[in-house]
């Protein structure tokens, strides 16, 4: 007697994340390979999110795995790309990336759903189905996740900031947060709570005035808490995007805490590097590392 054989339902869909086969590494610079456009999850009703994963030469043979970046992209929640490090590394040859992992990191790069298709806290969500997908096969990609850096800029500094300051299993090792916004609660710069209009209010689907729960669950801000990961703040002191007193009063709330921050206001920058030198924002990006080195040693 034959078993019964799986419904096409059952059978029609892609395989799931969590089982579905790698795609091949392919070289990327010498001692780096480069796994593209790797499923990590399938929010319901939503796209497939996708991670690119960078790799140190010996990862997966090794008998130390690898510590890990996990890099948030900018966009003001509203667009970006995974890949993209932001205006002033985009020349470089070889890449951020390619740099991170030649340093003996794991990279991985990560989707997050835009505001345009579904509102906070669902980006970070995202974040956490990410790491929670990269603990899973860690084995077979030869990476540490109890080792996690996260790394993000503008937007994504945001939400790395969330994702370092409310994030436990497991808990994160520190992070690289350059010029993100800290507190949707309070009218900075340009930025005012009250505007229905403004990418904030986009993320999180209304005016943040009206939603001040909402708002404050939002606010890297409002999470510090003693235990927080050691931070490194970056931001230029002329951004006219994101005010730097974003960054000043985290860094003033996490040192209350106790807790470890080192905070960096750059001279003559403007949001994303604008108005510094290419040799100029490669030395923020090498201090960055030092310090993710520093605190997954």
């Amino acid at each position: 007697m034959t078993a019964d054989r799986p419904s096409l339902f059952q059978v029609i869909g892609a395989p799931h994340p969590d089982v579905a086969a790698l795609p091949p590494a392919a070289p990327c610079e010498p001692g780096v390979s480069v796994l593209r456009g790797i499923p990590y999850d399938i929010p319901e009703g939503s796209r497939p999110l996708e991670l690119d994963l960078w790799l140190p030469e010996k990862a997966g043979q090794s008998p130390t795995p690898a510590p890990l970046v996990l890099f948030v992209h900018g966009g003001a929640w509203r667009r970006g790309r995974r890949d993209d490090m932001g205006l002033q590394t985009r020349s470089w040859s070889p890449g951020p990336f390619a740099r991170i992992a030649a340093a003996g990191f794991a990279v991985a790069c990560v989707d997050y759903r835009l505001s345009g298709e579904a509102v906070f806290p669902a980006p970070l969500d995202d974040l956490r189905a990410a790491l929670r997908w990269l603990t899973l096969r860690s084995d077979e990609l030869g990476i540490d996740t109890g080792r996690t850096v996260v790394w993000g800029e503008s937007a994504g500094g945001h939400l790395a900031s969330l994702l370092a300051l409310t994030h436990t299993e497991p808990p994160v090792a520190g992070g690289v947060i350059w010029y993100a916004p800290s507190d949707l609660t309070t009218a900075r710069g340009g930025y005012d709570p009250s505007n229905p209009a403004s990418p904030e209010a986009l993320l999180l689907g209304s005016t943040p005035a009206a939603v001040p729960e909402l708002t404050r669950a939002a606010s890297p801000l409002a999470q510090v808490h003693p235990e927080a990961p050691p931070l490194f703040l970056v931001h230029g002191e002329d951004d006219s995007l994101v005010s730097r007193t974003h960054s000043e009063a985290l860094a003033d709330r996490l040192r209350e805490a106790g807790a470890r921050v080192e905070l960096w206001t750059v001279p003559g920058s403007d949001h994303v590097w604008y108005g510094l030198t290419e040799a100029q924002a490669e030395h923020i990006f090498n201090r960055s590392l030092a310090f993710a080195r520093g605190v997954t040693d």
